[in-house]
């Protein structure tokens, strides 16, 4: 039985928990449509602004200290939130609505806000002094007393404790009890100047933002504040806290903003100060550099709004269209120009594997770009100088996302082996894992099979290996001379299981279908009922046929022992990714030291398949039928 007060009255709601702003909405409404006159219903109004507020607040810290391209050098611990984690602060926001009830309960005995002055100087300073005579201590001795009490740490405050990376949202994370005691910190200074008679809505609206702003500050895991600051001027160390000061060790730190109180009660961590000028002087240095890089790009203007810097509840789920996410696509293509005009590539995300840091690029370009022609060699400058900065940098592996990896293109990576033949960090397309995963999934039983995409790089290797083990392949091209081509590079004997078609007709009694290109619903309709779709075509085709069953675009599962994973790769499950990624990682964990790019080598595709479920890598199987 949990500890009492230990959980929050509306947990079992769950996301629903919303809905108990509904009576605020509804007094505000009623008071402008009824032209009636409820006692201090504006209270209500001003309430869901500041709620508001605070709730984009948070959500901007968040998006700035997850923004790695930026903060990389400045972060503290260096592990990456996973998705235990950030489930486990899911709720974060909990202690907002709950200061939003309490509020609606305190504000109501006081004048009407519309009779209230904007400004008022003197509350100001008596918000100050009530703050630093009042909060200050008693939030010290509270949070003192919630570590120092076993019974208290062990069943109310370790569940604050239990997110092994501070986070903005971390802050909200705890108690319900703990809320409760953070309230009457907050509410102290406010109900004290209007009991004064010197309270304001400036005051209201300033004291609780700055409030959220420190509280964001000490537990972005994010160190901002230059240590120069202090030494110039030193009272001002015992006047802000920083992240370094808050969470360096459990049992020390105790104070809410100011660590004069921990001074005073002997309870600063001396270690907090070198810490602080380490990270300081560090930001100008270049962090750990990575073992492994996937090499990315956006795909269109809503799943650029997966990335972990933009929500990180979303980014921690398989990506698709949400519908509350639509008014911001403006916002996006207004990203896109700017990224288009003017950004390089940048580090999206990270995790580690084996004590080893992997990590995630983006190439700043959007999936429509890599087909205008135009773009083509902006598209291969930006790849070239990402690849050419992993050298320099000491990367071993640099392995190339869909797009990035075109045929077309740059020859699958060819163009940059070719011009730069001393590159030490090894291009890999990953294409052999991916062309693997779709062949182990198909059934050993089948005979025939119908290929779309043939002429492609993986369609020719799925071809030819299948032919192989004498599997006969529908091989759907209008070029007689690629279909001659590929035809040749099987052996004499095998060269009969190729067989050349030109129309879906074709594969009507075929009930195996490997799609490499797009496939509209009519073309689709050609399958007999009962009709595998396997596919490597990015965008992945949408299903048409209920009496079908389809498959998604090869992947397979990160060993168990990765750390650190807190985002999901485009539409990939957690801790799933696309097959040519976990080629790059296949390819870095055997120390191969040949590039990857090209035509795939046939031989060597039962090789790396082995070597990927050495290292733990576990296939993931895509077939699933339509539901409508």
């Amino acid at each position: 039985m949990s500890a009492p007060l230990s959980a929050w009255p509306w947990e079992i709601l769950g996301n629903f928990k919303y809905m108990l702003y509904g009576p605020f909405l509804a007094r505000i409404l009623y008071t402008r449509y009824q032209d009636d006159t409820i006692r201090n219903s504006n209270w209500c109004l001003h309430i869901i602004i500041l709620c508001l507020l605070r709730g984009f607040m948070y959500q901007a810290w968040t998006s700035y200290t997850s923004m790695l391209f930026l903060t990389r050098n400045r972060v503290i611990i260096k592990k990456g939130v996973d998705f235990k984690q950030i489930d486990k602060e899911w709720h974060w926001d909990n202690f907002i609505l709950l200061q939003a009830i309490v509020a609606a309960l305190g504000l109501s005995m006081f004048s009407d806000p519309e009779t209230l002055g904007v400004w008022n100087k003197k509350g100001i300073i008596v918000v100050l002094m009530l703050h630093v005579a009042v909060s200050e201590p008693l939030y010290y001795y509270i949070h003192k007393c919630f570590h120092e009490n076993k019974y208290l740490f062990t069943h109310y405050h370790a569940v604050h404790h239990s997110s092994p990376v501070p986070q903005v949202y971390t802050a909200g994370h705890a108690t319900f009890l703990e809320h409760l005691f953070l309230t009457i910190v907050i509410g102290i200074p406010i109900i004290g100047s209007f009991v004064l008679g010197y309270g304001s809505l400036s005051l209201i609206y300033g004291y609780v933002l700055i409030f959220d702003t420190l509280r964001c500050l000490g537990h972005s895991n994010v160190e901002i504040i230059p240590h120069q600051i202090f030494d110039k001027i030193p009272l001002l160390r015992y006047v802000v806290y920083t992240p370094t000061l808050h969470h360096v060790e459990t049992g020390t730190n105790y104070c809410l903003f100011m660590p004069l109180f921990d001074a005073l009660g002997n309870t600063l961590n001396s270690k907090s100060r070198d810490m602080h000028k380490k990270i300081s002087l560090d930001s100008g240095k270049n962090s750990r550099v990575p073992d492994f890089v996937f090499l990315a790009h956006v795909v269109d203007m809503s799943s650029a709004m997966h990335a972990p810097f933009v929500t990180r509840s979303v980014s921690s789920m398989p990506y698709y269209t949400r519908i509350h996410l639509k008014p911001f696509l403006p916002i996006s293509f207004l990203a896109m120009l700017i990224m288009w005009a003017k950004s390089k590539t940048f580090l999206n995300s990270f995790y580690y594997l084996r004590d080893r840091l992997h990590q995630t690029w983006i190439v700043p370009r959007f999936g429509f770009q890599y087909f205008l022609p135009f773009a083509a060699d902006g598209i291969n400058k930006q790849i070239e100088e990402a690849i050419l900065r992993a050298d320099r940098l000491g990367v071993k592996v640099i392995s190339l996302a869909a797009l990035n990896k075109n045929e077309s293109l740059n020859g699958g990576g060819t163009l940059f082996v070719n011009k730069h033949p001393n590159l030490k960090v090894r291009v890999v397309h990953g294409n052999t894992l991916t062309a693997a995963a779709i062949l182990h999934e198909i059934p050993e039983d089948v005979t025939e099979v119908f290929l779309t995409g043939a002429t492609s790089k993986l369609g020719r290797a799925i071809a030819l290996y299948l032919c192989r083990k004498n599997v006969r392949v529908l091989m759907l091209t209008l070029s007689t001379e690629r279909f001659r081509k590929i035809q040749k590079e099987a052996s004499a004997d095998t060269q009969k299981y190729l067989v050349h078609v030109t129309k879906y007709q074709a594969a009507q009694n075929c009930k195996t279908w490997i799609i490499g290109k797009w496939t509209t619903s009519r073309q689709q309709s050609f399958a007999p009922s009962g009709a595998k779709f396997y596919q490597f075509v990015v965008p992945a085709i949408h299903g048409s046929r209920r009496d079908c069953s389809y498959g998604t675009l090869a992947a397979m599962k990160l060993p168990e022992d990765v750390e650190g994973l807190g985002a999901c790769e485009y539409t990939m499950e957690r801790g799933v990714v696309h097959a040519c990624h976990a080629g790059g990682v296949v390819h870095y964990l055997e120390g191969w030291t040949h590039h990857e790019v090209g035509a795939i080598d046939i031989d060597r595709i039962d090789i790396v398949w082995k070597a990927a479920l050495k290292h733990g890598l576990k296939p993931i199987s895509s077939i699933r039928k339509i539901v409508y």
